[in-house]
């Protein structure tokens, strides 16, 4: 494969300090993604799934070993740095939808564009990908007023509507039933196959695994399987 790495992690390790007790969530994780994957981490809850994902994105800083995000050495990023580069080139989908409780779905979908600095056509842009996840007719509710396979569904179109380089996606469609779950795989194919965005999930859902193109497996902190299809 010839595409750039996006992501390269080498003996990558994560300790939590709980109390007297140390959690080692990460014991030496190796591996590299390259721009266009659409990949998939699995692997058991406790894992280190959502851990990686956390580091990946800037989110939280690494115990020991090396991590690179898009050519960028996370462990000497400042603040300010890591808050750029994930405003920059990163996607986000929580587990907790972190959505704004006082902006509709739109506005939380437009909020990442007006931060990046885009114009009028924010609302274009924001309506188009809403459209997408079928969502139109949701777009002026705020959260309170969405279900919660709603809430996950405007998460996913807020992470992908600036089409960044990288997606990260924490369990996307764990609220979602069969339709919309659907709905959701196939426009993050398309952006994948249209415009070369990478994905990385974590997920429990075999429908998602049936989709991606490459499953890592992660068990107690290490990766035990690295398979492409």
């Amino acid at each position: 494969m010839n595409d750039p790495v996006l992501v390269s992690a080498r003996d990558l390790t994560k300790t939590f300090t709980i109390g007297s007790l140390e959690v080692h969530a990460l014991r030496g994780v190796n591996f590299e993604l390259r721009q266009g994957e659409f990949a998939s981490l699995v692997g058991p809850s406790g894992s280190g799934k959502s851990t990686l994902l956390n580091l990946i994105g800037a989110l939280d800083s690494i115990s020991g070993g090396e991590l690179s995000v898009l050519n960028h050495d996370i462990s000497k990023l400042s603040k300010e740095e890591r808050s750029r580069l994930r405003l920059s080139s990163l996607g986000f989908v929580f587990q907790a939808y972190n959505l704004v409780p006082v902006l509709t779905a739109v506005e939380n979908v437009e909020f990442v564009l007006e931060l990046q600095g885009a114009g009028a056509e924010k609302r274009g842009l924001a309506m188009e990908i809403l459209s997408e996840l079928g969502l139109t007719d949701l777009a002026d509710r705020r959260p309170s007023e969405l279900s919660g396979g709603q809430q996950q569904r405007v998460a996913v179109a807020r992470a992908v509507v600036s089409r960044p380089q990288l997606v990260l996606a924490d369990e996307p469609t764990a609220n979602l039933d069969g339709e919309n779950a659907e709905s959701l795989m196939e426009l993050m194919l398309n952006l994948n196959n249209r415009y070369g965005m990478t994905f990385l999930f974590a997920t429990h859902d075999p429908r998602m695994m049936n989709h991606a193109a490459r499953v890592i497996t992660l068990t107690d902190g290490v990766i035990t399987s690295d398979v492409v299809r």
